[in-house]
Parts: C-alpha cells; sequence; structure tokens
C-alpha cells in the first residue's frame, strides 16, 4: 500500500508517520559491497544515494565476496593470505578465518548455508568448509586452475570450473565426488545456476563464449556468441554472468570489452550490449532483482544499471581494481 493510499484511509497522524519512516528505512537499507583488489580494502555503497560511505581494509588481495544465509556476516577470498576472512557487517570488525585451502579465488555458498564451496587454484582442489563449525568437511580434486563455482539451489551439486582444462566439473554433494566432465570453451571463468537448478551458465573467457549446460544430462545445449561493433573480437571475454530469477535475462560482463551483453535466458538471444565502465568483471544484482552493480576493474568504478530499462544510470567511483560485489538488504 502507498502513502497516498495511506492518507486516504485517514490513518492518525502517529501511526502514518511511523509507516512513511518504515518505507524510507526500507529504501535505504540496501547496501552494496565491493572488493578492492589492489587496494586491500572494501568500499561500502549506499543502495539509495549510490554513493560511497565507508572503506574497511580487509586482507590481501580480496576478491571473491558473498554473504552469509542471515545477512549478518560477508565472507571475502583473501587470495594472497590463502584464507576466507569472516566480516562482522554490524561492527565492520573481522572475526575470524576460515580454513580455506591455498589461493581461494571463488567461492559459493550451499543453500543452507552450512558449507562454503572454495576453489583453490593453485592447488587443483575443491575445499569444502563447514562453516559453523570453521572446519574443512572434506575436498576434492578437480582440473587445473579451478576459478568458477557455484552451489545448485536443490542441494544436489556444486561445479567448479578449472581454466586451464576447459571443463566443468560436477561434483554430486551426496557422494562427495566428481561424478562428470563437461568440456566447454577456452578458460572458462565463471558459472550459475538458475533458480530451478535445471540449467548452467558458464561464461568461457578466452573461448569469447558463453555455454548452457542442461543438468540432466550434463551436456552442453547452446553456446552463446558475442559481437560488438567496433570491438575487437579477441576483447570480448565473458567472466561474470548474472540471472534474474524470473528467468527473464542474462547479464554476461565482457572484460576489456567494457560492455555488459543482456541476453534473453529463454530464447539465448543476444538483445542488448550496456556500455560500463573498463574490464567489466563481476555483477550482482539486488533482492527486488530492479537493479543491477557490475565492477570496472580498470576504470576502478561500479556501474548502476537499471534492469527495466537497461540503461546503466550511474557510475560510482571505488578503490583500485574493484573484482566482487554482493548486495545486502
Amino acid at each position: 500500500m502507498t502513502t497516498r493510499a495511506i492518507r486516504r484511509h485517514a490513518l492518525p497522524p502517529l501511526l502514518a508517520s511511523l509507516f512513511c519512516a518504515a518505507l524510507a528505512q526500507g529504501a535505504s537499507a540496501q547496501t552494496i559491497y565491493v572488493s578492492n583488489e589492489k587496494d586491500n580494502s572494501l568500499s561500502v555503497i549506499d543502495a539509495k544515494t549510490n554513493t560511497v560511505t565507508d572503506t574497511i581494509k580487509v586482507g590481501k588481495r580480496p576478491r571473491g565476496i558473498t554473504l552469509s544465509k542471515d545477512g549478518t556476516q560477508l565472507f571475502i577470498c583473501a587470495s594472497d593470505d590463502h584464507a576466507v576472512q569472516v566480516l562482522d557487517l554490524a561492527s565492520k570488525k573481522l572475526l575470524h578465518n576460515l580454513p580455506s585451502g591455498e589461493d581461494p579465488e571463488q567461492f559459493a555458498l550451499s543453500p543452507d548455508g552450512t558449507n562454503l564451496f572454495i576453489a583453490n587454484e593453485d592447488s587443483n582442489v575443491v575445499t569444502v568448509v563447514d562453516v559453523p563449525n570453521r572446519k574443512v568437511a572434506f575436498q576434492v580434486d578437480v582440473g587445473v586452475e579451478p576459478e568458477g563455482m557455484d552451489a545448485s539451489p536443490n542441494g544436489k551439486w556444486a561445479v567448479s570450473t578449472s581454466e586451464t582444462t576447459s571443463m566443468v566439473h560436477w561434483i554430486d554433494l551426496e557422494k562427495r565426488a566428481v561424478v562428470d566432465n563437461t568440456l566447454v570453451g577456452a578458460r572458462p571463468r565463471y558459472a550459475q545456476f538458475n533458480k530451478d537448478s535445471s540449467l548452467l551458465w558458464v561464461s568461457s573467457e578466452i573461448g569469447g563464449t558463453v555455454s548452457v549446460l542442461d543438468v540432466t544430462t550434463r551436456k552442453v545445449q547452446k553456446t552463446i556468441d558475442f559481437k560488438i561493433k567496433g570491438v575487437a573480437k579477441d576483447k570480448i571475454q565473458p567472466v561474470g554472468v548474472k540471472l534474474t530469477d524470473d528467468g527473464r535475462y542474462a547479464f554476461v560482463a565482457l572484460g576489456p570489452a567494457n560492455h555488459v551483453a543482456v541476453v534473453d535466458a529463454k530464447t539465448y538471444e543476444v538483445k542488448d550490449y550496456l556500455l560500463v565502465g573498463r574490464r567489466v568483471w563481476q555483477m550482482a544484482l539486488t533482492a527486488d532483482q530492479k537493479t543491477l552493480y557490475t565492477t570496472n576493474g580498470v576504470s576502478g568504478d561500479v556501474s548502476v544499471i537499471d534492469v527495466n530499462s537497461l540503461t546503466v544510470t550511474k557510475s560510482v567511483k571505488v578503490g583500485r581494481f574493484p573484482w566482487g560485489v554482493a548486495v545486502k538488504g
């Protein structure tokens, strides 16, 4: 119900003012966290004003970041510290490290929030950490230089992409083992399951493509290519992928091409290319799916994209080489 509708129902002045305050608080509740790879810091952005409100020092070379299930903590891949750090968002203090394995770069949280699946690039393994108990639950050998990670919403699968072997490795979580491998384009960098766990989208940076895999067969059912007028083919390097929950769009960050591709997630047709900052890398959607944030490493900023109109509305300056991004609220 809108504030105007409330006035029509003639609520008492005190109740009306309290309701309006609640609306204002809800509108400003979203916070964007960005890891700055070269500054060893996080930039904190108020989503209402799209301005940086704080900078938090963290470990060396922070890359992947993700929120805890309850939204009170942020997990940070401090790659050069060989640690996953846990940040308390209320106090903005680092609480402790999780046993991450060597050179953590990307990770994924299980649907229930209890396990963190971490790609260890230097040791060619996936480390699975029991978050509440702060211990390694198990490790799985995968291909050379694992990077992309995701866990299926239905709790059955975790996947890792290996850059050098150009494969998706399917980890059966009941068996705690790799049960299949799928060849994709050269240097796969990112993986995301769709909401119903039926499809897996994988970007291939050097291959210049995105592969859409059928989860039941674990086969590639569609390969998406990209062409941007005036941009050399070798500059189009897909990295981050973000799918909207309604199955309408897939957004693909195209690295040094400085564009985000907008893909119809049903027909796989590329609908548009949105010009953002230099070397666009990772992305995150707000909970209402209305806004997309991108990290642009070389230009040191974050682009703000309105999903309804498919327009870039603002650029927010952050630290040096922003890499990961997460949205709270």
